[in-house]
């Protein structure tokens, strides 16, 4: 009976069939989600031992039809599919009351809907907490800097499931100052996801020499709709290969970027240490490795990597040598 105003009332008859398709895109939609959490187990659906139909829905004919086409004949059918719900609430409700025991046998865990991590060099994104993982918890991670004299961090934390910062959600930035200056990887920054019961993140990041940190809080739920979760891990899947594939250029691009780097800063201080056709040809490489950086070739860029790296080794040899000989000049025996 579908109600148009306060006078006019009209009554139709479906058919079974008439229905079926009408309600086809929500059942589809139900049995997509059995899917991804299968996947997410790695199950198959010959593995499930029961499925337990919840509310009144589930009553539907082609609801339970299209269950036991995708699971087979494990489906419960005997168990009262609205005294499901209340008794799932009842058992959380128990077991958030701290009423049950581990002997119970009881496992009701909240996971994360997506995965939580930060931007890094390249704009990638590094998970830290991967998606379905069990709260309250707490997991960290060491980084460190990208460049020499580097004093602070700039930390984003995102949220998804995609390779590049872009397609993920941006839920908050933060700044870690005070780094003491080191050489580029030297300094050790230990970033801490920590999700609390009610799903609130909080993220620290803690220099570890010196003890400087700074931190910040988000909810990563907030203003998400379940359509909005349902659409960003389909887009994952969607883009997945596409996106390792971007990944893989960026990792290889910064390789490279890090080791023109290097070898500037290497050439600078230590370049009376070649001949100058060493140095010619030193710098003909670095030339056509720039050159080589603007293209998203990956392997190009790599290969231009390991020739910039196997022509710079007998430099950072030589270089060494001279480290270890001044690091000697006026030691004496006993002291060394």
């Amino acid at each position: 009976v579908f109600e148009l105003d306060a006078q006019t009332r009209l009554t139709l008859a479906i058919s079974r069939k008439g229905f079926a398709s009408l309600t086809m895109e929500l059942v589809e939609r139900a049995l997509a989600a059995c899917r991804q959490t299968l996947q997410d187990a790695r199950l198959n659906p010959s593995d499930v031992q029961g499925v337990v139909m919840v509310g009144g829905s589930s009553r539907l004919l082609n609801v339970r039809l299209a269950v036991r086409h995708l699971f087979g004949d494990c489906l419960k059918d005997t168990i009262d599919p609205d005294q499901v719900v209340a008794l799932g609430a009842a058992s959380q409700a128990h077991l958030l009351a701290g009423n049950a025991l581990a002997s119970d046998g009881w496992l009701l865990l909240d996971v994360l809907a997506l995965s939580l991590g930060i931007e890094t060099m390249g704009g990638l994104a590094e998970r830290i907490l991967p998606r379905n993982t069990p709260i309250p918890v707490a997991r960290a991670q060491e980084f460190t800097t990208f460049k020499d004299g580097q004093t602070s961090m700039a930390i984003h934390v995102v949220q998804g499931e995609r390779e590049t910062v872009a397609d993920c959600r941006s839920l908050a930035r933060f700044e870690l100052k005070g780094i003491p200056p080191m050489v580029a990887g030297a300094a050790r920054i230990r970033i801490t996801f920590q999700v609390d019961a009610d799903g609130l993140l909080q993220v620290s990041a803690l220099e570890t020499r010196s003890g400087v940190s700074a931190q910040i809080e988000v909810r990563p739920s907030y203003g998400l709709t379940d359509d909005e979760i349902a659409s960003m891990l389909e887009q994952a899947v969607a883009h997945s290969r596409e996106d390792m594939q971007q990944r893989a250029v960026r990792e290889a691009l910064l390789d490279l970027e890090q080791l023109l780097e290097a070898i500037s800063a290497a050439l600078e201080q230590d370049g009376d240490l070649l001949s100058a056709q060493e140095r010619q040809a030193l710098d003909n490489e670095v030339t056509q490795a720039r050159k080589v950086c603007a293209s998203q070739d990956r392997e190009a860029l790599v290969a231009a990597s390991e020739r910039l790296s196997g022509l710079a080794d007998p430099f950072a040899e030589r270089r060494m040598n001279r480290a270890v000989s001044q690091a000697l000049t006026g030691q004496s025996i006993e002291n060394l």
